[in-house]
């Protein structure tokens, strides 16, 4: 062994603390780390020929690269709809580290993690009160799920045209129809990577009232244009500019009518099913054939945590869709469940893990009080915003999104005043067009944040306008 190696290995305990301390510090202080920060980074040394030990590495990176972390699983850092990590979550990441197993078979093909994987996803489904008829996998975060899910879809469409898209690709397939009111930026990328086409989407009218939801008249209209030919629909639980969702009932009565894929786009707005106060939003989503969730967003686990949910009926098109044909030491697809064949990735962390342990700590009531509590705080610092007389809601708080804007402000005004609100470090939003208006926009789902934090958040914007 490598005498480097050699003496880490056996100063593991020491390395394992020092790291434990780290983390502890950061996590004590992380009120107080600033949101955001200026890249400037110390120039670094070439690779070491020899090594220089982890002693030494951790040194060089506390000197360069530790004082430009910022407080992202902070209380306050409201941009992209980012949570944080429950204790729990971190635990289990932790030893998903330490562990480094690859999920994939269940029949002694290597490790068999990928029974921890199917326990952790029943528990979604019991925390979503989603029946059992769907069967998932954890995939990097909302973009992979989107893709998985649309891939499948894919399939069926070419199915459903008498072809094999995963065999003979889309040169000779007919036009792929796909409908949508407001899609995700993640779903429209997915399309362009299947090569269906990110600028081929039917635009669906929404709702009047500046609603961002899909007009139901508009969109059995357009239905009624493709004369019976099978499409696809993504629908919307939680858009993200103003957190709006797609009346999945009524959509759900349309799949006795017309032959189409049913994708729903739930990256965060999935959990509000938690929630007795708002559960009614998601109620008819369990007929949709696709949904997407994100972990790293509402349920607070570490990132590159996603989940899809595809309904087990579409087992075979998933296979058809992402089968290692061509590898017979993967083992046989017809003996052997194994997520090889099932989800783009071959190889995996074990991402259930975080997701497990967070679930089995907290359960649907903790996530509930979450959700709730961050609806309630975005509620507040909405009312605070509609009363201000410099700014302006350019939406309905319907969930935990706030977008607003400053009256009668051109767009450099506004981008500069979002610069300097973030610059002083106590609070990250990002910018967002509603309608066609510049704005700024936070999305609240982390577990930490308080009504003392919407407090800072007003001092902050308060102190930002009158820099002005």
């Amino acid at each position: 062994m490598n005498e480097v190696l050699k003496r880490d290995l056996d100063q593991m305990g020491i390395l394992l603390e020092g790291i434990k301390k780290e983390g502890l510090s950061f996590l004590r202080d992380i009120n107080e780390i600033p949101t955001s920060t200026q890249p400037k980074v110390p120039a670094g040394n070439p690779l070491n020929h020899k090594g220089k030990g982890a002693i030494a590495a951790f040194e060089e990176f506390s000197e360069r690269f530790k004082p430009i972390m910022v407080g992202s699983p902070g209380p306050r850092y409201w941009g992209y709809v980012t949570g944080g990590s429950t204790p729990a979550a971190i635990m289990g990441d932790w030893l998903t580290s330490i562990y480094d197993q690859n999920p994939q078979g269940i029949k002694g093909n290597g490790d068999i993690s990928a029974l921890l994987e199917l326990e952790a996803l029943d528990l979604l489904l019991e925390l979503f009160d989603l029946p059992k008829q769907y069967t998932g996998g954890f995939v990097t975060g909302a973009m992979m799920s989107n893709f998985t899910c649309l891939a499948t879809a894919r399939q069926w469409l070419g199915n459903e045209q008498g072809m094999d898209v995963s065999k003979e690709g889309l040169f000779n397939c007919p036009e792929i129809k796909v409908l949508s009111a407001t899609p995700h930026s993640s779903s429209i990328k997915a399309l362009a990577l299947l090569g269906m086409g990110s600028t081929n989407i039917i635009q669906v009218e929404t709702m009047q009232g500046n609603r961002e939801a899909i007009a139901m008249d508009s969109l059995e209209q357009q239905i009624q244009e493709l004369n019976g030919a099978p499409f696809l629909l993504i629908s919307s639980a939680g858009t993200v500019n103003s957190g709006d969702f797609d009346d999945f009932e009524a959509i759900s009565a349309l799949k006795s009518k017309y032959k189409f894929w049913w994708h729903i786009d739930a990256a965060f707005g999935a959990f509000v099913s938690c929630s007795p106060k708002y559960k009614h939003l998601v109620k008819g989503w369990e007929d949709a054939d696709s949904i997407t969730v994100d972990g790293h967003k509402w349920l607070n686990v570490p990132y590159e945590n996603a989940v899809f949910f595809i309904k087990e009926k579409h087992n075979k098109l998933q296979v058809e869709t992402f089968q290692n044909s061509n590898a017979p030491y993967l083992g046989d697809i017809a003996e052997n469940f194994s997520y090889l064949n099932l989800l783009p990735e071959n190889s995996r962390r074990l991402k259930a893990l975080p997701v497990w342990f967070t679930l089995k700590a907290y359960g649907k009531e903790g996530y509930q009080s979450i959700v709730e509590n961050n609806i309630q705080l975005a509620k507040d610092l909405g009312e605070w915003i509609q009363n201000h007389h410099q700014l302006e809601l350019l939406s309905a708080v319907n969930l935990n999104i706030v977008s607003f804007t400053w009256k009668n402000a051109d767009h450099e005004t506004i981008d500069e005043f979002l610069n300097r609100l973030n610059a002083r470090g106590k609070v990250f939003m990002t910018p967002s067009i509603y309608k066609g208006r510049k704005g700024i926009r936070a999305a609240l789902v982390n577990w930490r944040t308080s009504p003392m934090d919407i407090d800072i958040a007003i001092n902050e914007i308060e102190a930002t306008l009158q820099s002005f």
